[in-house]
């Protein structure tokens, strides 16, 4: 006598692969490498400004993201990294505004620009302070607004 046996169904449940684990990133690459690019994103920054001879927030705003970006690349989901993007890209539009203001001064004075940023620092800083505009505040507010947020939003 045969039996006939049919093999059970299939259980409906397949086990869910398990999630990836977090990357842990590396804080202090992260630092470096955020504030060179908020070093050269600046310098971009301050020479379109001197390019086109105006100021435009989106360019402050992009300064804020490529920094916020590089930063929770590297670093991966660390809390600090909003924070320190913000910071870091206050320095990286203050750059600009210092190269922008070397650029204007060079072309009316005769002064090289290298002899402004090194020598000279000092006084174009001062310059600059003295001369600030409301706008420029308003910048650098959208700038480090960009980077926080972009940071947090890449982090989480």
């Amino acid at each position: 006598m045969s039996q006939n046996f049919t093999p059970p169904a299939p259980d409906s449940y397949s086990p869910v692969a398990a999630p990836a684990p977090a990357r842990s990133g590396n804080i202090g690459l992260a630092i470096l490498a955020a504030a060179g690019t908020a070093l050269v994103a600046g310098a971009a920054y301050g020479g379109i400004m001197s390019a086109i001879s105006f100021q435009i927030g989106y360019l402050a705003a992009g300064v804020g993201i490529a920094v916020a970006l590089v930063a929770v690349r590297l670093g991966g989901r660390n809390p600090v990294l909003p924070v320190l993007s913000a910071v870091l890209t206050l320095v990286g539009v203050y750059v600009g505004y210092l190269l922008d203001m070397a650029l204007a001064v060079s072309e009316h004075e005769g002064i090289p620009v290298s002899e402004l940023l090194t020598t000279e620092l000092v006084e174009l800083n001062r310059f600059y302070v003295d001369n600030i505009a409301p706008i420029s505040l308003l910048f650098y507010a959208i700038g480090a607004y960009a980077a926080f947020q972009a940071a947090r939003k890449s982090a989480g």
